[in-house]
């Protein structure tokens, strides 16, 4: 019998192919855990049930998370981390931008949470954690549309956390603060100067560095656990204090 902390129980990881959502996945199966991954890529990583969707299909959400519970043979933990990233002031996105961000970012978390209930339902143990972001409790510049949907995800959290605690589901957030993903990746590439833009991106947090995906996966894996069966509707911020320091410049 293995010793991890999620010995025996079953999850499955949104946007689970890469970045924070495959960080999460290796270590929850690091800890004992059977993972599936659901994700929009043609194929997912070896070693984990894969089913494939993308988020704002729905009828596509319900037959892969229909897949993975089978294929898991029930779930335990479910882990809403799918989501796109967004640049630009305020007028700087068209509507059908702000209407595709917010269809992956916080309908995607309704269509997986939804498909998911009734097997979490069935479980001893259940646990949701979602992935919002530094942008739903700080304000940035040049991310309106991004900042709007994660503050969404994170109101969402609350109501989730209210309506499902009694059913036995326990539902938190995590708030990553700008993580060395893909995604940043990318953005750091389209900038003038991709050396200064990453300089400046880890001088806003007090820690002085990105956050990085194995770290967000910890925090993940906490709230998942049974050991932090009294904590629901938390949103556990892993920023290196960007949400709540306030450091005096260097001298």
């Amino acid at each position: 019998m293995g010793t991890g902390q999620l010995d025996g129980l079953r999850a499955l990881v949104t946007g689970g192919a890469s970045g924070i959502g495959l960080a999460a996945a290796a270590l929850m199966r690091e800890q004992g855990a059977q993972v599936a991954l659901l994700d929009v890529a043609a194929s997912g990583p070896d070693g984990y049930v894969y089913a494939r969707a993308d988020v704002t299909d729905d009828e596509a959400v319900r037959n892969a998370v229909a897949s993975a519970v089978e294929r898991l043979g029930g779930l335990d933990i479910l882990v809403n981390n799918a989501g796109i990233g967004a640049q630009g002031r305020i007028e700087d996105n068209d509507d059908a931008e702000w209407q595709h961000v917010f269809d992956v970012n916080v309908f995607g978390i309704v269509r997986v949470t939804r498909a998911a209930l009734p097997a979490l339902r069935s479980s001893p143990s259940a646990a949701i954690v979602n992935t919002a972001s530094i942008a739903a409790t700080a304000g940035l510049p040049q991310r309106a549309l991004y900042s709007d949907t994660k503050g969404a995800v994170l109101s969402l959290t609350l109501a989730m956390a209210a309506d499902l605690i009694r059913d036995g589901i326990r539902v938190n957030a995590v708030n990553p603060g700008t993580a060395d993903t893909p995604w940043i990746g990318r953005l750091l590439d389209r900038a003038d100067d991709p050396a200064a833009e990453r300089a400046a991106l880890e001088a806003r947090q007090p820690h002085g560095r990105l956050v990085s995906a194995d770290e967000v996966a910890a925090a993940i894996a906490f709230l998942a656990s049974p050991a932090s069966g009294s904590t629901a509707g938390a949103a556990l911020a892993v920023d290196g204090g960007m949400a709540g320091l306030r450091l005096r410049p260097r001298t």
